[in-house]
């Protein structure tokens, strides 16, 4: 058996053993070329033939030997002796060096009278003008572009040689169904090896996708065996780790080597490295985030290696919203968002799980923090890797604050406007000190004060003499979700499921709890938290709680009973100086149209009647 993790190998050592530890001449393939876009040439393409193949007119107007139009002018009018009509894109006849436009000759039936001389070749596209018979097209490692597809076809090319690199992909796990089935509990849809082909397929890879493997070494041989005879690479998904059931480390070790088994990067770490046949095998772990970091990371350097040019998007020097503590000794990798703020880029990381594929659908940066950095302090420059290009990083509107299922309306909504909604789901206080430190474009909030007032006399104490606009977007209801009916003083005799610090609703619990006289302590579940409304109701809806505390469009959206509780104020704030910030102005002119509001009636326990009020501070 092989011995796991006995030696975690860094990151750069990594690199260097596949950079040295493997050679591969790319393999070429013949495409037709409407399916060669983003595709490597793997030699220099030619032309067929000359475009265009003869001297076309390039106007309107007559052929002529420039010869005959010497000596002409405004006060000697000359009469050609042989001319011929012609127009735009018509052949010129072979005796004839120059077009003269029909707006430049006097027609008399069959006689053209001219008053300006022409020189030779004058209105003439001649033949060769854009590319002449055999002269090269395209370069070789030249990766093709839509525009240089209509050109391919217009001088006769109609499919061409490509390079690729053939990758096989091996699902395993007994736990995986194929894609298109809804799995059941303790099921997963096998996503890691579609997600693989389609990142290595924008890089010109050529990729096979086997049948799923269970969880059995002698299937797990056989499968890798084939893989390994029919591709240049090899990346097997899950099974790299240390579980009672992850055998691919040792079939492996049979069949060839185990280079590496452990990498110091996170996620990734199971991570192995192996040689079968002189060619490179992956092990990739089973965890999506964990996936992608080793296709991102580890792969996608191997494929440039061997002759395929890889993309990049660019970095940016960003202001980190948070602290993100890290262990020394790897180099971790943190899916963020990233968005423009007045004149400076604003990074905030997203969860860290590996498993939480969302993270990876809503960032549009990463950030490396090197294995020998105990992590980064909040509001350091930090450099972040962008993985949209920087014109669509740009699009990005910041929202940080209180949840409501209403975000990811209007984040539909705006992409229709070419914005792209990032939220952050911090709470509203969470919203406040983000705005305050100038780290959002709009906060989402519903804090009650004592006064009874929503989040104005919030906005006085901790943003003072900042000019503040509040939007209201809706007033909504807030009340107790369960699946049987359960009201707010029932609470200390069930299951609970809670807000996190800081939260609009969370501080709304916390007051309806001191005016009923329950201390908190009563309530089991009481501290533990979830991020937004739809976590509550999900959380009561798997039966890990009895009941929370949510809008009512979320019980809805789940079918769970709901008894309301109070009626809040939802405003969104910002600053009055982003407001001729076209992102921001669409996301006003976003919450007060009237698709928005027919939205608000069909999720329900939203009244609209102030939606699109503005309060201003001071």
């Amino acid at each position: 058996m092989v011995k796991r993790y006995l030696t975690v190998t860094s990151l750069p050592d990594t690199l260097a053993l596949l950079r040295t530890g493997f050679t591969c001449t790319p393999s070429c393939e013949r495409v037709e070329l409407l399916r060669a876009v983003g595709r490597i040439t793997a030699g220099p393409v030619f032309a067929r033939y000359s475009v265009p193949e003869v001297h076309l007119a390039a106007m309107d107007g007559i052929a002529v030997l420039s010869t005959e139009t010497q000596g002409a002018g405004e006060q000697h009018p000359v009469t050609l002796k042989q001319a011929v009509r012609v127009n735009t894109g018509n052949v010129v006849p072979p005796r004839y060096d120059a077009v003269i436009m029909i707006e430049d000759v006097h027609i008399d039936n069959d006689r053209f009278t001219i008053r300006k001389a022409v020189s030779p070749w004058q209105h003439i596209r001649p033949a060769g003008e854009d590319i002449g018979e055999s002269e090269m097209a395209l370069p070789s490692r030249h990766r093709i572009r839509p525009h240089d597809i209509g050109a391919l076809a217009a001088y006769g090319i109609t499919e061409l040689e490509v390079l690729t690199v053939r990758i096989g992909l091996i699902p395993t796990g007994s736990e995986l169904v194929s894609y298109g089935n809804r799995p059941a509990p303790g099921q997963v849809v096998e996503s890691n090896t579609m997600m693989a082909e389609a990142m290595m397929g924008t890089l010109g890879a050529t990729c096979t996708r086997y049948p799923v493997v269970r969880d059995d070494p002698a299937e797990i041989r056989k499968s890798l065996e084939r893989a390994v005879a029919e591709n240049d690479l090899v990346i097997i998904s899950a099974g790299s780790s240390a579980g009672t059931k992850d055998y691919t480390a040792d079939v492996i070790a049979e069949l060839g080597e185990v280079l590496v088994h452990g990498i110091a990067i996170k996620p990734g770490k199971p991570a192995i490295i192996g040689r079968i046949d002189k060619k490179p095998i992956i092990g990739m772990p089973g965890y999506p985030l964990s996936a992608l970091t080793v296709l991102r990371e580890i792969v996608t350097p191997l494929i440039h290696a061997f002759g395929l040019p890889v993309p990049s998007f660019g970095l940016v020097d960003a202001r980190l919203t948070v602290s993100v503590p890290k262990d020394i000794g790897s180099d971790e990798f943190l899916l963020c968002t990233l968005g423009l703020v007045g004149d400076s880029w604003v990074l905030s990381p997203l969860s860290r799980g590996a498993g939480v594929q969302m993270s990876a659908v809503r960032s549009n940066a990463y950030l490396r923090i090197p294995a020998g950095a105990e992590g980064c302090e909040a509001g350091n420059k930090v450099t972040a890797t962008l993985t949209v290009s920087r014109g669509e990083a740009e699009k990005a509107l910041l929202i940080t604050g209180s949840h409501d299922p209403l975000l990811d309306y209007l984040a539909d909504t705006l992409q229709q406007k070419g914005v792209e909604l990032h939220s952050t789901h911090v709470g509203s206080m969470g919203g406040i000190i983000s705005l305050k430190k100038n780290e959002c474009h709009a906060a989402p909030m519903h804090l009650l004060a004592e006064n009874g007032d929503y989040n104005i006399p919030y906005l006085e104490k901790y943003l003072p003499d900042e000019e503040i606009i509040l939007l209201c977007v809706a007033e909504r209801q807030q009340g107790i979700v369960s699946r049987d009916g359960i009201g707010f003083n029932d609470l200390p005799r069930h299951q609970f499921i809670n807000r996190q610090r800081g939260s609009g609703t969370r501080m709304l619990l916390d007051h309806e709890l001191t005016l009923r006289g329950i201390d908190p302590e009563m309530i089991r579940g009481y501290e533990r938290e979830v991020t937004t409304h739809l976590a509550v109701a999900l959380a009561v809806k798997s039966g890990e709680a009895d009941a929370g505390m949510c809008v009512y469009s979320a019980a809805k959206a789940l079918g769970l009973q709901f008894i309301p509780v109070a009626t809040e104020r939802y405003e969104i704030a910002f600053r009055r100086e982003h407001l001729d910030d076209m992102r921001v102005s669409e996301l006003c002119a976003a919450i007060v149209s009237p698709a928005f509001k027919r939205i608000m009636d069909r999720l329900g326990g939203y009244d609209t009647r102030d939606t699109g009020v503005r309060r201003v501070l001071p």
